[in-house]
């Protein structure tokens, strides 16, 4: 299976999600958000760089949950302020 390359607008969006869960997480250290989250932290440093621009959701949620980041604050950190929300495009 070969997996189409990301687009700038894709990677733009998965440093955006790293920026937002690096802040939420604030003072406590990777390891602990990573420990609480169930991932390595080596995965959260992937994540909060930007090399990981499409974890899995349930990634994503664990990371959210761990640092008390609600994930519609979440989607609007991520979300472009000019592209339409995915409540619009339903």
């Amino acid at each position: 299976m070969v997996r189409v390359p990301l687009t700038d607008e894709e990677r733009e969006r998965g440093e955006r999600l790293g920026q937002a869960l690096r802040a939420a997480r604030a003072g406590r250290s990777m390891v602990d958000v990573a420990a609480e989250a169930g991932i390595s932290v080596e995965t959260l440093r992937k994540i909060e760089t930007g090399r990981i621009p499409t974890p899995a959701f349930f990634t994503v949620a664990a990371i959210a949950d761990a640092v008390g980041l609600p994930l519609e604050e979440l989607r609007a950190a991520v979300t472009p302020a000019a592209s339409p929300s995915l409540s619009q495009a339903s």
